[in-house]
């Protein structure tokens, strides 16, 4: 039942395991970003590379395991359960009229036109019930293979981010970047103490979550013998608990904050300082960066 410890989702993780928590911040949401955004027309070739790059660097991440098997796996099911869906959906409309001629009849028709179809099986019937054939064409195989893998390298390295990544230092590091904006009038640090703040106040509404979801297995509440009207009566009842309950946490977090003089305050003065610093490790993943960057350009529509 405790989920937030069991699959740490974009939660940090306490800890001085691994080589991800000594990069710089900056360079962890510039890393996120090259994920994020070199995906977008791109080729399969440059996303298997990055689902790959993604595997290795989790492998060799020097992480613990138990932070990163679990959400691993659900991810990897829900990324191939997304893509066949999309691979066995039809990719393209049907044509709207179909030729009433034969097209053997057709002036310089060949019979010999190569198929771009991968996979054919079908008609699926169950009893009376058909489904029509199972077509996977090359169309639905690229359609699957992309959202497949952006679903993986989204989730992925921003998870990564997140659980090797203070608040702060995230906050801080998206600062950094905004700073030159405050030139034309942006409140950067009004914008990053709301940030930090958001930051903060997520873990507690996933608490109140759990904290409701235990209430209602320690009672042993089994919504489908009390059927549709009791249960949908149930889950009524435990949504307004949980706004309840988030509300009032906010109402707290507000209270505190104008006991305490209610001043806004910019990320760099929350930030701890860094433990353990690596100059070498920063310069070889900002080489990295330029690498890979480059590599798009180069090869990004393979």
């Amino acid at each position: 039942m405790d989920w937030l410890r069991q699959i740490p989702m974009g939660q940090y993780v306490d800890g001085s395991e691994g080589w991800l928590r000594r990069l710089d911040p900056r360079l962890k949401l510039a890393w996120s970003l090259v994920f994020l955004l070199t995906p977008v027309l791109a080729g399969p070739w440059w996303r298997v590379g990055l689902v790959l790059s993604l595997f290795l660097i989790t492998a060799l991440s020097g992480l613990p395991r138990k932070l990163w098997w679990r959400s691993l796996v659900l991810l990897v099911l829900l990324a191939l359960a997304v893509g066949l869906l999309s691979m066995l959906l039809p990719a393209v409309d049907p044509p709207a009229a179909f030729s009433l001629r034969n097209p053997l009849e057709l002036p310089d028709a060949t019979t010999d036109a190569p198929s771009w179809d991968l996979i054919r099986l079908g008609p699926l019937q169950w009893g009376n019930f058909s489904l029509g054939p199972l077509v996977v064409d090359r169309a639905s195989a690229q359609l699957g293979l992309r959202t497949s893998t952006l679903i993986f390298t989204v989730i992925h390295s921003v998870n990564l981010v997140l659980i090797t990544t203070t608040p702060e230092d995230l906050v801080w590091g998206l600062s950094w970047y905004l700073t030159p904006f405050a030139v034309f009038g942006l409140p950067v640090e009004r914008l990053g103490f709301q940030l930090l703040l958001a930051l903060r106040f997520l873990p507690l509404v996933q608490e109140e979550l759990q904290n409701l979801l235990r209430s209602m297995a320690s009672r042993a509440v089994n919504l489908r013998t009390l059927g549709f009207k009791a249960g949908f009566g149930i889950v009524l009842a435990v949504g307004e608990r949980l706004l309840a309950n988030i509300l009032l946490r906010a109402e707290q977090g507000a209270d505190a904050l104008v006991a305490r003089g209610g001043r806004i305050l910019g990320p760099s003065r929350f930030r701890l300082p860094a433990e353990r610093s690596s100059p070498l490790l920063n310069a070889l993943a900002l080489l990295g960066l330029l690498m890979v960057v480059g590599l798009r350009g180069q090869y990004g529509a393979l």
